[in-house]
């Protein structure tokens, strides 16, 4: 790829000293090149192509969830080694590599130690099958006709697919026929001639007893079940401006050197790495913070670029592009938002209220937190949900509109077992993973009509308490075992239940079947499958829009009507807390409602309690 060239040109400036502002001019240049649109469909994705089908020492791309941030390390970066058959010494550079070249002259003066920091990097929990398979096509679409600087894969090669789509889950409830299924699905089934990856995958379950590192190699990946790449990423510039669980696209030169295959003792200490730090590190955290490179690649990041949002279809970055798209999109935004309301007022078995409650649920976003008070957060509690499969097929059609999600059965083992809360490991120096490391902007599915008659134990009542704490202050305190952290979020959580849910919630609205449908299962498909998939994509362009949209509240809204309507409510002599509480429901609801219509003005009539 001609911009890996650079570095052939750059490194020996910088070993000669004769251009100090080498690496400056690098970094200036690949964040100049990636700024252009075209240039990012050139640099293949971890995400969609085979580590063995990326050439190493190449520009890749990943897209990402930062899960752990190790300590500082301590690399060469320049180094003296002597050639062995002109026995000259020759100076080199030591960044964006993980080993040396040949053998390094210890004893030379000339040696710089330098600095970085490894991010242990994960792809994004719970990103839906459709919002993978966009992207997969995309590079494939761009691998046969785009630049071919992009790695082609084999057309024999056809292993498993990274997810089951739902439309392969309903395999079992399905009562039209194939051709019908495909030309009606909302997903993106027909791949099964394309390539696809053979990856890594999370346990099935994840529990409260603590990892053995080493009995196995555990990838960390904090929702159970998950596959994909995870990359241990080597950050050099800007170490202030990333924190835990950011969300971001990461571009950097690929490392795959099979020396760091070679685990812990097993290691030559002639292999000369360029981290010389690894020989006072413990065996459990050597494995922890060093696994395979053929199974944790390496990333030495050039540029990153925070995710917003991870919606294949929108542009993912503030440019002239997105503001292109956003104002041809408002044009129908209002026939949109109709349709998508039609469409979940039949999910919901005919309840209009409860429909249009769940769009203003699937839209918020905390906005801002005033002290420890987020704004913006809608947490929703639909009580009266029909038992056996409703909920799960509910949660799979929420799915099929949202990018991130996680359906969550809150059943007694399952409160007793799992791990929620993430746990600093001090044997292996690192933070194991739990089910609410997510990402910003995840909807997650609670399903309480699972909970039976049992007691919870130590384990489960943490567990309910982090939810509540999630619910309610939108903040997961890990555990780091001499005291918590607390960790911001922006998670939106849908709480389905039998009655009133256990947990708290910031409206509760009790499901009202208007029609009640012989066989659920197939009443739910039905309606799914009535729904092509320019429809379906319109919805998730919408739901992840709405939630982006900036607005505003007029000021004579603001000083009028919401400052008269608070005071006749409050001199009624109720409980002030729960005056409180409804006024800032009020205003979510209806700030969700101002950003959902693209309107501005928010009318008298909404604040009626």
């Amino acid at each position: 790829m001609r911009m890996w060239f650079v570095f052939r040109f750059c490194c020996p400036a910088a070993q000669s000293n004769s251009n100090p502002e080498w690496e400056e001019k690098v970094l200036e240049y690949f964040r100049g090149q990636l700024k252009e649109k075209e240039s990012l469909s050139w640099v293949p994705s971890l995400n969609d192509v085979p580590l063995h089908y990326l050439k190493p020492n190449s520009l890749v791309k990943f897209r990402c969830l930062v899960q752990d941030m190790f300590d500082p390390e301590f690399y060469m970066g320049v180094y003296e080694t002597v050639d062995p058959s002109t026995k000259t010494n020759v100076l080199r550079c030591g960044k964006y590599k993980d080993v040396t070249e040949c053998g390094v002259d210890l004893n030379s003066r000339n040696t710089v130690t330098a600095e970085r920091q490894t991010f242990y990097c994960v792809p994004i929990p719970g990103e839906s099958p459709w919002a993978k398979e966009i992207s997969f096509l995309s590079a494939v679409i761009y691998s046969a006709f785009g630049n071919q600087a992009r790695v082609v894969p084999s057309t024999s090669y056809v292993p498993s697919r990274q997810k089951r789509s739902y439309e392969e889950d309903d395999d079992d409830m399905d009562t039209q026929p194939q051709k019908q299924r495909e030309s009606h699905t909302g997903g993106y089934t027909p791949l099964k001639n394309c390539f696809t990856r053979q990856e890594t995958e999370a346990p099935s379950s994840q529990t409260t007893a603590p990892s053995d590192c080493s009995s196995h190699l555990d990838l960390n990946f904090p929702l159970p079940g998950e596959r994909g790449p995870a990359c241990l990423v080597k950050v050099y510039e800007g170490l202030d401006s990333f924190k835990l669980n950011d969300t971001l696209e990461i571009y950097g030169i690929l490392s795959v050197n099979p020396v760091l295959t070679v685990l812990g003792e097993e290691k030559d200490p002639s292999s000369l790495l360029l981290n010389p730090s690894e020989s006072m590190e413990s065996p459990e955290e050597q494995r922890a913070h060093d696994p395979p490179a053929s199974l944790v690649p390496r990333l030495h990041m050039l540029y990153a670029r925070p995710l917003q949002h991870n919606n294949p279809l929108l542009p993912s970055a503030p440019t002239e592009d997105q503001s292109a798209f956003v104002s041809s999109f408002l044009v129908e935004m209002a026939s949109v938002r109709a349709e998508l309301l039609a469409y979940l007022t039949h999910v919901l078995l005919g309840d209009g209220l409860a429909a249009e409650y769940l769009l203003l649920h699937l839209i918020s976003n905390v906005y801002t937190r005033r002290d420890v008070l987020p704004l913006g957060k809608f947490t929703l509690n639909l009580s009266g949900c029909p038992l056996n499969s409703y909920t799960e097929r509910l949660y799979q059609i929420i799915q099929q509109l949202v990018p991130c999600s996680y359906r969550l059965s809150m059943s007694l083992h399952t409160m007793n077992s799992m791990r929620l809360v993430p746990k600093k490991d001090y044997v292996a120096n690192r933070l194991v993973s739990g089910a609410l490391q997510l990402a910003r902007n995840t909807s997650l599915f609670l399903d309480e009509t699972q909970l039976e008659q049992g007691q919870l134990d130590s384990s489960g009542v943490r567990n309910i308490t982090a939810l509540g704490n999630l619910i309610s202050w939108q903040k997961v305190d890990y555990d780091f075992s001499y005291h918590q952290m607390e960790f911001p979020c922006n998670i939106n959580v849908l709480v389905t239940s039998e009655g009133r849910s256990l947990l708290p919630s910031d409206c509760q609205v009790p499901l009202q079947p208007h029609v009640t449908p012989p066989n659920m299962e197939e009443y739910l498909t039905t309606i799914h499958m009535a729904q092509f998939t320019s429809q379906m994509n319109k919805f998730r362009v919408y739901l992840s829009l709405a939630r982006t949209l900036d607005y505003s509240i007029s000021d004579e809204v603001t000083k009028v009507n919401a400052t008269l309507d608070f005071f006749r409510h409050a001199s009624q002599e109720q409980d002030r807390t729960t005056e409180e509480s409804q006024w800032q429901r009020a205003l979510i609801t209806n700030t969700q409602s101002g950003v959902e219509i693209k309107k501005y003005v928010m009318w008298n009539k909404h604040f009626s309690f």
